[in-house]
């Protein structure tokens, strides 16, 4: 399958199943250069801040720092070999069409980063030292969320109990409190708290911020023209809102894909990438249980296999695995997106039969 099936869309959303496979990201990564080179897609949209964003997107267009260093500040799941050499092929793109070249986004808010800890740690050392140890009690546990999200940390039993949230607000707390810090300072610790509430453990729900997501891919579409590639997980790209198996009681959540759809109509367009079985590195993934999809597709035993719903459309409902961070093989049954119309959901589905695991980096 090449991308000239897509190349009539403005936005094609492209999420894969987990983010921690070698061959799921490849796939994604090979079908977005089709569309750069051959279909004049100027623009790769991705999970994270407008801050994180602005890093990736000034390492591609101006070779500032490193692929790596560019990173430093994104969220995990970005942070591995795979995503340099995406970043490495853009660079190399942009240098040899100076006058046409791919940018990046970062689809959420400015968020905090470690920075910002120390900068408020450091006026608060300076300003009140008094108050310095009670305000590093609450800032300290909570930057790791930077590192390993807070809900994957309890997932892995890691958490060291008290919501980040509940120390982020009693942080602000401290902070107002005292006399004489510069605006700028509370604006970070503003950011911190703003952070954490807005975290999957702060809202209590893995659904994502859907409408808001969607808006920044809309406002730069509307404010450049540009043709846009958006990488994320299949649950924010599918076109149409899907129940997440392990929050069903939360029902049917509003996605980044389907906000898009009812804006741009089939000129967005969405690819889901899923897989069988293998090892992505956080654990060994079984073959998945019989009433799921990725069952049914695996039972063909191709390496890769492309299903366009277009043209030969699934028009039912489908449960649809997906391994997150907090994946437990033990409740392997309970890891899945509720579809009700695949053929709605996703234009194109693409399953790999085994995976091995993304390269981290250190």
């Amino acid at each position: 399958m090449n991308a000239s099936t897509l190349s009539t869309a403005t936005v094609v959303g492209i999420g894969e199943s987990t983010r921690f496979a070698h061959e799921t990201f490849a796939l994604r990564d090979n079908l977005f250069r089709d569309l750069v080179e051959h279909y004049g897609f100027r623009t790769l949209a991705i999970q994270d801040s407008a801050n994180v964003g602005e890093s990736l997107d000034s390492f591609v267009r101006t070779g500032k720092g490193t692929a790596a260093s560019a990173l430093d500040n994104a969220w995990r799941p970005w942070r591995t070999a795979e995503m340099v050499a995406t970043l490495t092929w853009i660079r190399e793109f942009n240098e040899a069409h100076p006058g046409d070249q791919v940018q990046i986004i970062g689809i959420k808010p400015v968020q905090a980063m470690g920075e910002d800890y120390e900068a408020v740690l450091n006026a608060v050392r300076a300003q009140a030292p008094d108050r310095l140890a009670e305000l590093a009690a609450h800032l300290d546990p909570i930057r790791t969320a930077h590192t390993i999200d807070e809900h994957v940390q309890r997932a892995r039993g890691i958490h060291p109990g008290r919501p980040f949230l509940e120390h982020a607000r009693d942080a602000s707390a401290i902070v107002a409190a005292i006399p004489g810090l510069d605006e700028s300072v509370r604006a970070r610790m503003a950011l911190i708290e703003d952070f954490h509430a807005h975290s999957v453990a702060g809202r209590g729900s893995f659904a994502g911020e859907g409408e808001l997501w969607a808006t920044s891919i809309i406002a730069h579409q509307q404010r450049t023209g540009s043709r846009i590639v958006y990488w994320d997980g299949i649950a924010h790209v599918s076109a149409e809102g899907p129940s997440l198996g392990k929050a069903a009681d939360q029902g049917a959540m509003a996605s980044v894909g389907s906000v898009l759809r009812q804006h741009f109509g089939r000129e967005y367009a969405s690819v889901a990438i899923g897989f069988h079985h293998g090892n992505v590195g956080v654990a060994e993934i079984p073959a998945p249980a019989p009433d799921f999809l990725d069952a049914d597709l695996g039972e063909r035993g191709l390496p890769t296999l492309w299903l366009d719903m277009r043209t030969d459309p699934i028009a039912a409902p489908v449960k649809m695995r997906t391994i997150s961070g907090v994946y437990n093989p033990v409740r392997d049954a309970d890891e899945h997106l509720r579809i009700r119309n695949l053929a709605e959901a996703f234009d194109l589905v693409a399953h790999i039969r085994e995976v091995t695991p993304v390269s981290w980096l250190s």
